[in-house]
């Protein structure tokens, strides 16, 4: 086993329990940090192929297989070890397609400013529950104990309110409140592997991407929106995401705005394809009049870090909101807040 392997494993776990889930979730806290300090466990996980050595993904293949949520690390360990081949299975048959139906609370202010009808492309787009941005309420808090809040209006009449997510979200430092849902005619993306959010099986993954002490929270806001996703599915073509943009933005009704948008994904890809990707959205910006929106970590995009100031990109665990490459906000990666840079 290639020693640099295994440090790159130490190296990923160590900095996913300082900058994600220190004060977020103990369980995996605990596991990250255990396994940052265990060259064994480490040398396990290093003979995955890197792209599936993420912590996400490794912890969420653990649950799949049956480990329980505990803090005790050496509990997780034995069980890791003792049923690697079944939780490295998982792994290399399942992708980290962590739909979060809540980041819509942080794109919606962005959205609100398009004008006219929207058709929204979303890369990485797996079930696509970022794609009903219109479906879903949200409850923003403004700070000073103000609060401001946006429904579907067919809530009032064929929907009850039981079968809509309530999305909150902290409103902060000039983000645009969104004065109304946007008018969505297209939903449609590229995805790998996309979900079927009707199937069981995949349902029951999504529910193990979401994060220990997370669940009473996170499951029924997943159930809904799996439903709503499921009554009206989108149209996501399956493929890399890099080479079949175009075709996705080519099947965007005329008269609409084409919007790329991508939460959390372009962290799956090497830099290489990163920077390939972002060639082609941006010329579709200018050639097919599409806006791109990406919601990715601080440093990610290396065009868009440099217009950050360095004391915010040191913040590993935090996400940065650009529009067509402008960092205009950051925010928290699974939507609890969004507080503004540089706003117009």
């Amino acid at each position: 086993m290639d020693s640099a392997h295994v440090d790159d494993v130490s190296t990923r776990y160590a900095e996913f329990a300082e900058y994600e889930v220190r004060g977020r979730t103990p369980v995996y806290l605990s596991w990250a940090r255990g396994i940052a300090a265990d060259p064994d466990t480490c040398k396990l996980i290093a003979r995955l192929p890197r792209i599936k050595r993420q912590p996400v993904l490794v912890f969420a293949a653990a649950r799949h297989a049956g480990a329980a949520e505990t803090e005790d690390y050496a509990a997780f360990r034995d069980f890791l070890h003792a049923r690697w081949a079944e939780v490295e299975q998982i792994a290399l048959t399942h992708s980290t397609q962590t739909n979060e139906a809540k980041r819509c609370a942080v794109l919606l202010p962005f959205l609100s400013l398009l004008p006219g009808s929207l058709s929204l492309v979303e890369v990485g787009a797996a079930a696509g529950l970022c794609l009903y941005p219109d479906r879903y309420a949200y409850r923003y808090d403004l700070g000073g104990g103000h609060t401001y809040e946006l429904q579907p209006a067919e809530l009032a009449t064929s929907v009850t309110p039981a079968e809509v997510p309530v999305l909150e979200c902290d409103l902060r430092d000039g983000v645009p409140r969104p004065r109304s849902l946007p008018e969505i005619v297209h939903r449609g993306g590229v995805d790998l592997a996309p979900i079927d959010p009707a199937d069981p099986d995949s349902r029951a993954w999504l529910r193990s991407l979401i994060w220990p002490g997370q669940q009473a929270e996170r499951v029924p806001r997943l159930d809904a929106a799996l439903d709503i996703a499921a009554a009206d599915p989108p149209n996501i073509i399956t493929g890399d995401l890099v080479e079949q943009v175009e075709a996705a933005v080519a099947a965007c009704p005329d008269g609409s705005t084409p919007v790329v948008f991508h939460t959390a994904v372009l962290g799956y890809l090497e830099p290489p394809e990163r920077a390939e990707f972002v060639r082609r959205v941006t010329e579709l910006c200018r050639s097919a009049g599409a806006v791109w929106i990406s919601v990715e970590g601080v440093t990610l995009l290396p065009e868009i870090a440099t217009q950050i100031p360095e004391s915010i990109r040191r913040h590993k665990g935090i996400f940065v909101v650009a529009v067509n490459g402008r960092p205009l906000a950051t925010a928290h990666g699974h939507g609890d807040w969004v507080r503004a840079l540089d706003m117009p």
